[in-house]
């Protein structure tokens, strides 16, 4: 075998690192990422939850409970919620209740806004990003819209109760997951309870299927009456349209209208 030039061999060493080749190919593999990935994060720790304060020790505070899974966490929220006597007192319950984690990320709880003891209560499914600012629901665009949707069957907000189901902005505005929505629904639930509307309004599917166990989609559902028990009495409920879909579809302004003009003529009745 004739010898190997050096300067041919050294311009094909040089052609190669121009190249990007800086590693020679041995016999065994090597994965030459693995010392750069980063060790993997601690695993999380359950969120505490605040229990009722009549569910505390006689004589100091008794420990939060840790939570292993939603379903525990969901359990905390019906005793939770159970425990309040007004509106005022799940207010404050909810503001101590640490077993959902949309707390940790939203800036304020959202609890209600308007009348608690007007005939009328409608309820969204979660608070967006101006709601999570002001502390209010359905506020923005959105609530403007609700507000001149009122107006027009002779109601604003002082003569009615607004509330969501999950009363903590999701981040981006996402939709909540389903373990999130059933943490949070003992609360709403006892809210409509104390509130005792005659007319509850679900404001978009999310509301409607969550609180009407309706699996129909609110094309189908919207305008139609079905019955409510509200833990002391059983009264009238109706889907319609959530502002924010109207103002993307603004062609189903005209059936929010109608479903309006029942609800105008069901509390004249």
């Amino acid at each position: 075998m004739p010898p190997i030039r050096e300067k041919p061999a050294r311009g094909l060493l040089d052609f190669y690192a121009e190249a990007g080749v800086d590693a020679l190919v041995g016999e065994t593999p090597v994965d030459r990422f693995a010392a750069a990935e980063p060790p993997a994060p601690p695993p999380r720790q359950p969120q505490p939850v605040a229990l009722p304060p009549d569910l505390e020790i006689k004589g100091r505070a008794s420990p939060p409970a840790v939570l292993a899974a939603p379903d525990e966490a969901a359990m905390a929220a019906r005793e939770a919620a159970k425990s309040a006597k007004t509106l005022d007192e799940l207010r404050a319950i909810l503001d101590k209740f640490d077993g959902c984690a949309l707390k940790t990320t939203a800036t304020q709880l959202v609890f209600a806004d308007g009348n608690p003891k007007a005939r009328v209560m409608l309820v969204g499914e979660a608070p967006g990003r101006d709601e999570d600012i002001e502390g209010l629901p359905f506020v923005g665009r959105s609530g403007k819209l609700l507000d001149r949707m009122l107006v027009a069957i002779g109601l604003d907000r002082t003569n009615v109760y607004i509330a969501n189901v999950v009363p903590w902005r999701p981040p981006g505005n996402r939709t909540p997951t389903p373990q999130e929505t059933q943490i949070c629904l003992p609360f709403i639930l006892r809210q409509i309870e104390l509130a005792d509307p005659d007319i509850l309004v679900c404001m978009g599917n999310p509301s409607a299927q969550t609180l009407l166990g309706i699996k129909e989609g609110i094309t189908k559902t919207r305008g139609r009456w079905f019955a409510f028990n509200t833990g002391t009495r059983e009264i009238r409920a109706m889907p319609t349209f959530h502002p924010a879909f109207l103002l993307r579809s603004p062609l189903q302004k005209r059936f929010a209208w109608r479903d309006f003009l029942a609800i105008k003529k069901a509390l004249a009745g």
